[in-house]
């Protein structure tokens, strides 16, 4: 019993040497306090690391976010930030606005949420050698939307997109300028339908002038097909059999697809 007890401590120990430490942070954007949980990876102050942020879904929170998508766990090379929304009022749920989330369109809630980006780059950039190359953003649900509205209003400072569950705008929250980009959907979504995806999905195929049809992509296995783009950035969809929830095993994916689209090898 001893030995089996000190087994699982061991364990525990390598799960958390392996995830390392989450640092809750606090900026002070437009009056009201922000925060965020960061993994800070070990040796960072020896190598330029990529910056990945996370978005929660409306109602979630960063805790919920850091454990679903767990990245710093596949990536520790990476400075990991799980960002905390504010109440705001839902597109599909909560329009009386009770619960956490994020701006859906450019002007709402006066750009609070773009502004804690902009913060957030800025002095992460400042403490820590973030290699701007490869800064990314991947988000669900409602992060998800928030992630594909960064890709139209931020997208000169990021060097590839992931929404999970996410749609795209209209108007100014359509994306202008070519970046990667990985959609993952469930077919089976009762809230995001699917269609709506597949509707964002073409869109993200014509803004990165991408082939009609996908070829396997290997790092996602037998769920994602990668559209090659003639400015070298392909849109990658991963379509799994279930409905709204996030995937676990699409972090790997998104880990793959984030690993091999930097800025040096995108069309910007």
């Amino acid at each position: 019993m001893r030995l089996l007890t000190l087994a699982m401590v061991a364990c525990l120990l390598a799960t958390t040497v392996a995830r390392g430490a989450l640092e809750e942070k606090t900026w002070t954007v437009g009056g009201a306090e922000r925060q965020a949980l960061v993994a800070v990876p070990r040796g960072i102050a020896k190598a330029r690391v990529p910056l990945v942020f996370v978005f929660h879904g409306h109602g979630g929170s960063m805790r919920n976010a850091a454990r679903s998508f767990a990245l710093e766990s596949l990536w520790p090379e990476a400075l990991v930030v799980y960002p905390q929304g504010l109440p705001t009022p839902g597109i599909l749920t909560d329009k009386s606005g009770e619960r956490a989330g994020w701006q859906s369109a450019p002007g709402d809630q006066g750009d609070r949420d773009l502004a804690f980006v902009d913060t957030m780059i800025a002095s992460l950039t400042k403490e820590y050698p973030v290699d701007a190359r490869r800064v990314f953003a991947t988000g669900h649900s409602n992060g998800g939307g928030f992630t594909y509205l960064l890709w139209a209003q931020r997208a000169e400072a990021f060097a590839a997109f992931a929404p999970s569950s996410g749609i795209l705008g209209r108007g100014e929250r359509l994306p202008t300028q070519p970046r990667p980009a990985l959609h993952i959907a469930g077919s089976k979504d009762p809230l995001v339908k699917f269609a709506w995806q597949e509707k964002a999905i073409a869109a993200d195929r014509r803004i990165n002038q991408c082939a009609n049809e996908g070829a396997p992509w290997a790092p996602g296995g037998g769920e994602a097909l990668i559209y090659r783009s003639e400015v070298n950035a392909p849109v990658i969809t991963w379509i799994h059999p279930g409905g709204h929830g996030y995937p676990g095993a699409a972090s790997k994916a998104i880990v793959a697809f984030f690993k091999n689209h930097d800025r040096v090898n995108g069309p910007f």
